[in-house]
Order: structure tokens, then C-alpha cells, then sequence
């Protein structure tokens, strides 16, 4: 399985998107301050995460929600989760 996941940053309030073939070690290296590009906005949260089959669809999907739009449809989506954290 691949998993594109999104976590919110409660240091500067934004979405680091990425995707995985294991969510629950990955989320811990997030946590854990190694991944270069989460360490200086620790803590995160994981908020959102879906589950793909294919490699290829999930690259896509990840690509999609660091896009603009992509965006914006994660704002319409987790607006209530996100009420709770801003």
C-alpha cells in the first residue's frame, strides 16, 4: 500500500504533504525531528492520510495537493479539522 498523508504544523500553521509505504514509521521520523524538511516546524500532527494501491496514483495525488488547487480542496476538506488547531 501507499499512503499520501498531510500533516499540520501547530509551530507555523501550514500542510507538509508526502506519501509513503509506511505511514507509521514515517510519521514517527516526522516526530522524531529526522526529516529535514518537518524538523524546524515540530510538533506536527497528523491530520489526513489516504490509501492507494498503486505507486503511481499516490504520486499523483501527492503532487495534486502541493499543487494550488490541490490546496484549496485540502482547506474545504479538513476545515473542521483544522478549526481546532488555528
Amino acid at each position: 500500500m501507499y499512503y499520501v498523508y498531510i500533516l499540520f504544523s501547530l509551530k507555523d500553521k501550514k500542510f507538509y504533504v508526502g506519501y509513503t509505504t509506511n505511514l507509521k514509521l514515517r510519521y514517527q521520523q516526522h516526530q522524531n525531528g529526522e526529516v529535514r524538511s518537518t524538523f524546524y516546524r515540530r510538533p506536527v500532527k497528523l491530520i489526513y492520510y489516504e490509501a492507494y494501491s498503486d505507486e503511481a496514483n499516490a504520486k499523483r495525488r501527492e503532487l495534486f495537493y502541493k499543487s494550488g488547487r490541490g490546496r484549496e480542496t485540502l482547506h474545504k476538506i479538513l476545515r473542521e479539522t483544522l478549526a481546532k488547531f488555528i
